[in-house]
């Protein structure tokens, strides 16, 4: 099939081999734990520095976790994995290049922010369905106390949240494509591109987020 064949409209890809998703893992924190999809995710953990000395190393190791659940529930191993797309929200994407050192997996590190495993999923996709890779992994990785540190102001110093803060999601997530096998396809993806209406306050994510949001439902199929 040609590149314009798998065009449709102006930003969506829709793939002539569409990848399956064979299998997918969660690690979260405990106050993702406490709310209401607590029950879905496969790990929950009991603190936030998951037995670490850091924050940082905890959430390199979630997202490890979360790859190595998701190759032991399709029965594989690191080395039948082609490539593992990975990032998070840390200077130089430190936790998936820790994750991806100790997995030994041909690794592209990612940064999309809240996008990420949206961007992983997309390009993973293409990889598989433009004949480049049989196995791919889509990861990425969060932690509300690295990010408050990067982005904020370091929790321990107990700055008070304004109404506008949001909050970060401790965790990691990764899902496992494949060429063939059992379960949910992945027919077609909607590659967004950059809004700024000029939101200031760095602590309102969703006002900054939500025109593209709503510019992208209207421009996903559409000329």
């Amino acid at each position: 099939m040609s590149s314009a064949a798998k065009r449709v409209g102006k930003h969506t890809i829709q793939f002539a081999n569409p990848p399956v998703i064979v299998a997918t893992a969660s690690v979260v924190g405990p106050k993702e734990g406490q709310g209401p999809l607590g029950h879905t995710f496969d790990l929950v953990v009991e603190d936030t520095y998951f037995g670490e000395q850091s924050w940082e190393k905890a959430e390199c190791k979630m997202l490890e976790e979360a790859v190595k659940m998701a190759l032991a529930k399709a029965i594989l191993k690191p080395e039948d994995v082609d490539f593992l797309l990975a990032g998070d929200l840390l200077n130089q994407t430190i936790s998936a290049n820790f994750a991806a050192r100790n997995l030994g997996i041909p690794f592209l590190g990612l940064y999309g922010a809240c996008s990420t495993m949206y961007e992983g999923l997309a390009l993973a996709s293409i990889l598989i369905d433009g004949g480049f890779a049989t196995h791919v992994i889509a990861a990425s990785s969060s932690h509300y106390d690295t990010a408050e540190r990067q982005y904020r102001f370091p929790t321990e110093q107990g700055v008070q949240r304004p109404p506008t803060a949001q909050w970060t999601v401790t965790g990691a997530g990764a899902i496992l494509l494949a060429q063939a096998g059992n379960g949910p396809r992945v027919t077609q993806v909607t590659i967004g591109r950059v809004l700024d209406v000029g939101i200031k306050d760095p602590n309102d994510m969703g006002s900054a987020m939500a025109p593209i949001v709503a510019s992208k439902l209207q421009f996903s199929t559409g000329p």
